[in-house]
């Protein structure tokens, strides 16, 4: 096996590349805590591998070196980079996960960058054979880059950096149902929500907005608006408050309000639909035209 180290005699290892972390929501739409504090991450040794004494040391020597993660994050921590013969580059790394649970990754996207964040190649990888990575480790692992993968081979043996290159998201825009809707709707009513989400337009990438779905007021004088709230983003997005205008056919704004909501979650790339009750205070015109009507959350 080639070395995985540039080994100079009597001198310690050490990371000749750089620190790369990502979002884990952006990489695997995965999270698991909240907070700041620093994660220090544990050896792990791909079960079969079978390394010299030394390999391992040297390992856990330079991932002591590694500076602490933040929660739901994975980073790539360069190791080494070196030739296998004039054609072919090994780069060596940790992939890093603080996650508080163990991860697969399979197809990605990676980048090899130099100090100043020029491009020196690009080439997907799938990483099933890197197998399960646990919770809060790091887990050695090599990367091929042949000439083809590669801008120049004219390559730095410090200062670079392996990266992850996010994209957007290639999954079809999804519905997300709550619990409470998932138990309580119809399967026909399940149906058709999925199927109308799949027609319409998606919104925009990086776009979060609202599509009226059904308003009506009840014979007490409340109204009742259900909405999709449409999530075009590659993050999970949390909803606490949220203040609410609707507009009839008029074009005036019949009601308005603030509405608390307790642990909402709208995933990546997914349409939620919730309803929300305007009492009858709150409902500032006695006769409604909801022949035509918009609910948007104002500006100010």
């Amino acid at each position: 096996m080639l070395p995985f180290f540039n080994k100079n005699k009597n001198e310690k290892p050490e990371l000749a590349g750089q620190e790369s972390p990502v979002s884990s929501e952006e990489l695997l739409n995965e999270s698991s805590s909240s907070g700041d504090e620093e994660i220090e991450t544990e050896l792990s040794i791909h079960p079969a591998w079978n390394l010299a004494k030394e390999d391992f040391y040297a390992f856990q020597f330079l991932n002591l070196e590694c500076e602490p993660l933040k929660p739901n994050q994975l980073s790539l921590s360069g190791i080494s980079l070196l030739p296998e013969n004039e054609r072919l580059f090994r780069v060596t790394a940790f992939i890093r996960n603080s996650l508080d649970k163990a991860i697969t990754l399979e197809d990605v996207t990676l980048v090899l960058l130099n100090e100043d964040g020029t491009l020196l190649g690009r080439k997907a990888f799938n990483l099933k054979e890197v197998g399960e990575i646990p919770a809060r480790s790091s887990r050695p692992w090599y990367f091929k880059f042949s000439d083809k993968d590669l801008f120049t081979t004219e390559l730095p043996s410090t200062g670079w950096k392996l990266a992850f290159q996010l994209k957007p998201s290639s999954r079809k825009h999804s519905l997300d149902l709550a619990k409470s809707w998932e138990s309580s709707l119809a399967k026909e009513s399940k149906q058709q929500l999925e199927a109308m989400v799949e027609k319409i337009e998606p919104p925009k990438p990086g776009e979060v907005n609202f599509m009226g779905l059904q308003a009506k007021k009840d014979e007490k004088g409340d109204l009742h608006v259900t909405m999709l709230i449409r999530n075009g983003t590659e993050k999970n997005i949390n909803l606490e408050q949220l203040p609410l205008h609707v507009e009839d056919a008029s074009g005036e704004v019949v009601a308005k309000g603030g509405f608390k909501l307790d642990d909402f979650t709208v995933k990546a790339n997914t349409s939620k639909p919730w309803t929300f009750i305007f009492p009858k205070e709150m409902v500032t015109k006695e006769e409604l035209d909801l022949s035509k009507w918009k609910a948007y959350s104002p500006t100010k």
